[in-house]
């Protein structure tokens, strides 16, 4: 929500979804785990699509994606910032049982119940491992609580902290 209320509010950003470099990938390639993010050409295609998306296409770019394994997160932040770019990372962080609520209203694939629900597995397995992630997240990130700011808020948080990182 927060990505389409700075997508809403910046109309000429781009708003770059990184898993469906992932879902892509699958198509061609298994991810042994289970998780695209654990294939070396997804980390790469994420940092090159981004970097291609800014040079053509975008002053600015909204990327919505959860990132809880440190070392793709720092190998994507270092990616971009070895490719010239300015990165604001924000951590959205909240109350674990409001996490687990969201996760299983969220209706990820409409038309297909089962990979809909595949889905929401997947993010509950991964609900601790994201959770542990808050307390680890690299200098300059701006941690944000989602479930104390309303997405309006959120933005509000972000677009400021952009004023100040261009100011």
């Amino acid at each position: 929500m927060l990505a389409e209320e700075l997508s809403r509010r910046l109309p000429e950003a781009v708003l770059f979804d990184p898993e469906y470099v992932g879902y892509l990938l699958r198509h061609w390639v298994p991810a042994p785990t289970g998780d695209f993010q654990d294939l070396p050409s997804w980390r790469e295609l994420v940092i090159a699509t981004a970097l291609s998306l800014r040079k053509h296409h975008a002053g600015t770019l909204i990327a919505p994606m959860t990132l809880i394994n440190d070392n793709y997160l720092a190998e994507i932040l270092d990616g971009l910032r070895v490719g010239g770019e300015e990165v604001l990372h924000v951590f959205l962080d909240l109350d674990p049982a409001v996490l687990r609520q969201r996760i299983t209203d969220r209706v990820l694939v409409p038309n297909d119940p089962e990979r809909d629900q595949q889905g929401r597995d997947f993010c509950l397995r991964n609900l601790d491992r994201g959770i542990a992630a808050a307390a680890r997240v690299p200098p300059g990130t701006l941690l944000l609580r989602s479930d104390k700011l309303t997405p309006d808020e959120l933005a509000d948080e972000v677009l400021t902290r952009l004023q100040g990182l261009s100011g």
